[in-house]
């Protein structure tokens, strides 16, 4: 098998983080429900781990740190969490649904949203376009680090600083990024990061995080227990107890550590220069067949190693049936639950297929890959 759809989930995991994993399914209960050694082995690891994704992402207090289901949860969190009524929301066309249904649902609270145009060409958008989007009543801009259908990446640092000077809360989806570029919160002037644990961090599914700057607030969108002041009916104030209502996942989380301590070790900048490495051999050999169209910047120095393409006169769902039964290569195809992005680059409707490499994927693997593609446009 070729795997190349790390941009929904990363098949392949390093070996510790299964280790960890069933490590703690066997030593390990439920964190801060007890005083009896299990749980507070729980406890202690869930905190370990909230103290390498502060360091990760230079969070600040590990409190600020908050453990979700995965990035939809925390991105629903922040959204909903930071609305107001009557207030207004910037976005991009080019997000997942993940935000865009959050926004439209908010429209019945009386929750406005313009959505910047992304470059037909590339799918950037620029912060000048949303600070003409801006409103006095603007609440929240929410962006995507890096599109799930391109991997475009987009100038957060430039909309952060924006956002910075103008008292604006500052949301990015680093779904695609988190594990892949380096994400600094403080210098990057982010307010809230939202993240799968599951993708480039490399752990089980069912994990997420919300990080939260020093200035953010988010209304809960639950409330139940969470093992403090029981004695009270309202939820608790105090981070991260105030957003994590309920037992966690303490197996997908002790893999989320294993994962930080691999990327760690690894370094992003060399997975970074290993994907990108995969990214434009791949680009280069697209390029080379004849009946391939290819969306977004087409460029591994301007995105990270996420290429969206189809094959002229092979419908995209076709293509990828043929790759995984034919060649054991696993693609996405379709919409990717991001339809205005693919409006924006001119794959709609039909959607599109999607490579993306992570750290395991080798150049034999592409060049196989490559291959087969090569004989299906014939």
């Amino acid at each position: 098998m070729i795997y190349l759809d790390t941009a929904a989930t990363s098949r392949q995991k390093p070996e510790p983080v299964y280790q960890r994993a069933a490590q703690a399914m066997r030593e390990t209960a439920n964190p801060g429900r007890g005083g009896h050694a299990p749980a507070l082995d729980a406890g202690r690891m869930v905190y370990a781990v909230r103290e390498q994704v502060s360091a990760f992402f230079h969070v600040g207090e590990a409190e600020r740190v908050v453990f979700t289901s995965n990035a939809t949860d925390a991105l629903n969190l922040a959204i909903q969490g930071m609305a107001r009524p009557g207030g207004h929301i910037v976005s991009t066309t080019m997000e997942h649904n993940s935000v865009l249904r959050p926004l439209r649902a908010l429209e019945a609270r009386g929750v406005r949203h313009t959505l910047v145009q992304g470059d037909p060409g590339s799918g950037v958008v620029t912060a000048a376009q949303v600070a003409a989007a801006l409103e006095p009543e603007t609440c929240l801009v929410v962006c995507t680090h890096v599109s799930n259908v391109t991997g475009t990446q987009m100038p957060v640092e430039e909309i952060g600083a924006l956002c910075r000077a103008r008292g604006i809360p500052f949301l990015v989806d680093a779904s695609q990024s988190a594990g892949v570029c380096e994400l600094d919160m403080e210098a990057m002037g982010i307010d809230l990061l939202a993240c799968p644990g599951h993708k480039g961090l490399l752990a089980l599914p069912g994990t997420g995080l919300l990080c939260l700057g020093p200035n953010v607030r988010p209304e809960p969108l639950k409330q139940g227990g969470t093992g403090s002041f029981s004695e009270y009916l309202e939820q608790p104030d105090l981070l991260p107890d105030r957003y994590e209502s309920g037992t966690l996942n303490t197996v997908g989380i002790a893999s989320l550590g294993a994962g930080l301590e691999y990327l760690e070790e690894r370094g992003l900048e060399s997975i970074r220069r290993h994907e990108q490495a995969l990214c434009e051999q791949f680009l280069s050999g697209l390029r080379a067949i004849p009946g391939i169209e290819i969306y977004g910047a087409g460029d591994a120095r301007r995105q990270t190693a996420v290429v969206s393409f189809n094959l002229r006169g092979m419908d995209c769902a076709q293509a990828a049936f043929r790759l995984d039964r034919e060649y054991g290569i696993c693609m996405r195809a379709g919409l990717h639950c991001a339809p205005l992005a693919h409006r924006t680059v001119g794959s709609f409707p039909q959607g599109s297929l999607r490579a993306s490499m992570g750290p395991f994927n080798t150049e034999e693997e592409i060049e196989q890959t490559l291959s087969a593609l090569s004989t299906l446009s014939r």
